[in-house]
């Protein structure tokens, strides 16, 4: 049975789902699921994007990821985001699994990808608005999740995902 909505937009709807508890309605935000790519080139350096997020009020370091337009298979998305945002083509592509963004707040799923890149050609991002890639090494990564620079929590959740499936070293 479908969940009411009370308020939609082109970017998100917010549905009422019944408490357990009986505690009132729960509000659950339902925006479109959304991938992130950890992606890697031939000689282990990883693919990031630097981009300014109005949420955050200032420019953000992470993985490749986007929305999964409708209808679109989150594999589909992937490779399509990647090559948006970065100009890198997928190789190989595996997937990591979903998460769950957010179990109290949101009702969609981050499709996590691990994806080896092809390097035949220096790439040039398709739409490359306000986006600036960074290939940089795993020591990096490492010393950005320490150091604050990368703190998209959901980006560091795909990373050790990638690093637990043994993807990526630790």
């Amino acid at each position: 049975m479908p969940h009411p909505t009370v308020f939609k937009t082109p970017w998100f709807e917010i549905q009422t789902r019944a408490s357990r508890t009986g505690d009132g309605p729960h509000y659950v935000v339902m925006p479109a699921d959304y991938v992130t790519v950890v992606a890697l080139t031939q000689d282990l350096r990883v693919v990031l994007v630097e981009q300014y997020r109005p949420a955050a009020e200032r420019v953000t370091l992470e993985l490749p990821s986007g929305l999964v337009d409708p209808g679109e298979a989150p594999e589909v998305t992937a490779r399509r985001e990647l090559f948006e945002e970065t100009g890198f083509e997928v190789e190989e592509l595996f997937s990591l699994g979903a998460l769950i963004p957010d179990t109290g707040r949101l009702g969609n799923r981050l499709h996590c990808f691990f994806a080896r890149v092809k390097e035949s050609v220096r790439p040039r991002p398709k739409n490359n608005e306000g986006i600036e890639v960074r290939i940089v090494t795993l020591e990096t990564v490492k010393s950005a999740i320490n150091d604050g620079t990368f703190d998209h929590a959901l980006h560091c959740g795909v990373w050790m995902l990638a690093i637990s499936k043994g993807f990526v070293p630790a």
